[in-house]
């Protein structure tokens, strides 16, 4: 079995006792942290070992830095095997900082992403901008919705109902002129 595997089994187990797995993401989230600090002070050097070389680097084990890759391999130029490593995999942790940082806000890690180490990295206004980046990735905005006796969007003059709103081909007719618009 895979390492990530095994790390998933632990991690999401859902026949665990709540209060075991609380704890066992309490103490992940502490290592992560100190993982990052110090990944973010030395920010300009690709760090690059086995699984198990890298977990005896950052004191941790085997098994934290199976979920430690599992959740970075999304902010790395280079993407690791993470599906199919073992202890002696060659890994690397070469992040694109602005993408860690985005992944970090998007992912609700306010430990993470407040860390005083980003403060070398980017400054406050980059920072913000950054931060409402991440903010509106995942926001949906949903387009007006056209109410019956509404005009007609297709630019016929009739209300909605007597047009396009007439049958579902109508809509799909309406939908498309409106997308070939850019609308």
């Amino acid at each position: 079995m895979a390492l990530l595997d095994d790390w998933r089994a632990v991690a999401y187990n859902t026949q665990a006792d709540k209060k075991k797995l609380q704890q066992f993401w309490s103490d992940y989230f502490l290592k992560e942290k100190a993982i990052y600090e110090q990944l973010l002070k030395a920010s300009d050097d690709v760090v690059k070992g086995t699984v198990k070389e890298l977990a005896q680097k950052y004191d941790v084990t085997v098994q934290t830095m199976t979920g430690f890759l599992d959740g970075i391999n999304d902010s790395l130029k280079e993407k690791n095997p993470i599906e199919t490593m073992e202890e002696d995999t060659e890994v690397n942790l070469g992040f694109d900082k602005v993408l860690l940082y985005k992944n970090m806000v998007d992912a609700k890690a306010d430990w993470l992403y407040g860390l005083e180490e980003w403060k070398t990295i980017f400054d406050e206004k980059t920072r913000k901008e950054l931060y409402l980046e991440a903010k509106k990735m995942n926001t949906i905005v949903r387009p007006k919705k056209i109410g019956r006796n509404d005009p007609c969007p297709c630019g016929s003059g009739k209300k909605y109902k007597f047009c396009h709103g007439r049958t579902p081909e109508l809509q799909k007719e309406l939908e498309e002129l409106l997308a070939a618009r850019g609308e």
